[in-house]
C-alpha cells in the first residue's frame, strides 16, 4: 500500500544507528508514524526536524503496519527559530500536544491548517502568541472538549463576556459573573468574535490569560480523559512566556 500527503514533522525518535521513527501531522491522514531509514544521515538530518513541512510518501504491506516514510522538504521551519528560545519553545509545545493528544491515523485537516499557519507566523515572528492559544482551543474542540464562548451561560447575553466557568467551559458575562469573579477564569477579548477578527494583536497579559484558560481545561479535562499528563514542553513554553 502507498499514499502521498503533505505533513508537518512532530517528532523524530532515533531507531537503531541511522534510522528514526517519525510522526507527522498530515493533511489527509492525520497523525501518522513510520520508519525513516537513514534519517540520521547527512542527507536527511535536516529534513525530519519538528515543525518542518514535508511532502511525504508512506509505504507498507498492510494499512495497519508501521510502514516507512520517504519525503522531500517543502518548508524548513525549525532552522529559522534556532536563535529564539521562546518561539522554539512554542513550536515544541504545539508539536508535543499534537503528537500526544491526537489519535493516530484520524484526519484533522483544521488542526493541520492551524499548525501550518502557526509555524508560518513563528518564522515571520508576527502574531504567533494569539494563534497558538487559538490552536489549543481548536485542538480541544476537535477532540470533543471545546469551550462554548458564544453566549453567557447564565443570561444568554452575547456581549461583554468576561469569564469562563471552570465547571461548564461556557462563557459568563461581566454582569452575571461579578459576584463570582474569584471562582471564574478570565476570558481575554481576543478569543471573542469581533475582537478575534479585528487584527489587533493582544498584549502579553491577555495572551497569558488565554494560556491559563486553555491550560486549565487541558490539565483537568482533555489529558485526564487520555490518561496521560500534559506534555512537559507546554510548561516549558509557559515559563518562557513568563520570562522565567
Amino acid at each position: 500500500m502507498e499514499w502521498r500527503d503533505e505533513g508537518i514533522v512532530l517528532t523524530a525518535r532515533r531507531h537503531g544507528e541511522t534510522s528514526a521513527v517519525v510522526h507527522l501531522l498530515t493533511r489527509d491522514h492525520g497523525r501518522h508514524g513510520a520508519l525513516v531509514r537513514g534519517a540520521a544521515g547527512k542527507g536527511s538530518r535536516g529534513l525530519w526536524q519538528p515543525g518542518n513541512r514535508v511532502d511525504a510518501t508512506w509505504r507498507g504491506r498492510l494499512e495497519e503496519h508501521l510502514g516507512t516514510f520517504t519525503g522531500e522538504l517543502l518548508d524548513a521551519r525549525a532552522a529559522g527559530l534556532l536563535g529564539d528560545r521562546t518561539r522554539l519553545a512554542c513550536l515544541a509545545a504545539a508539536c508535543a500536544l499534537a503528537e500526544t493528544a491526537l489519535p493516530e491515523r484520524e484526519p484533522h485537516p483544521l488542526l493541520f491548517e492551524g499548525l501550518r499557519l502557526l509555524t508560518d507566523a513563528l518564522v515571520r515572528d508576527d502574531g504567533w502568541p494569539p494563534l497558538y492559544v487559538r490552536w489549543e482551543l481548536v485542538l480541544m474542540a476537535e477532540l470533543g472538549y471545546g469551550l462554548d464562548l458564544s453566549e453567557c451561560a447564565a443570561t444568554g447575553a452575547t456581549e461583554d463576556l468576561a469569564w469562563v466557568s471552570p465547571r461548564s467551559g461556557r462563557a459568563v458575562s461581566r454582569a452575571a459573573g461579578a459576584a463570582y469573579a474569584d471562582r471564574l477564569l478570565p476570558l481575554p477579548p481576543f478569543l471573542l468574535g469581533a475582537a478575534a477578527e479585528s487584527g489587533v494583536e493582544p498584549d502579553a497579559e491577555a495572551v497569558r490569560q488565554g494560556l491559563r484558560l486553555s491550560g486549565y481545561f487541558l490539565e483537568r479535562r482533555l489529558f485526564p480523559a487520555l490518561d496521560r499528563p500534559v506534555p512537559g514542553a507546554r510548561a516549558r513554553f509557559l515559563d518562557r512566556m513568563a520570562g522565567r
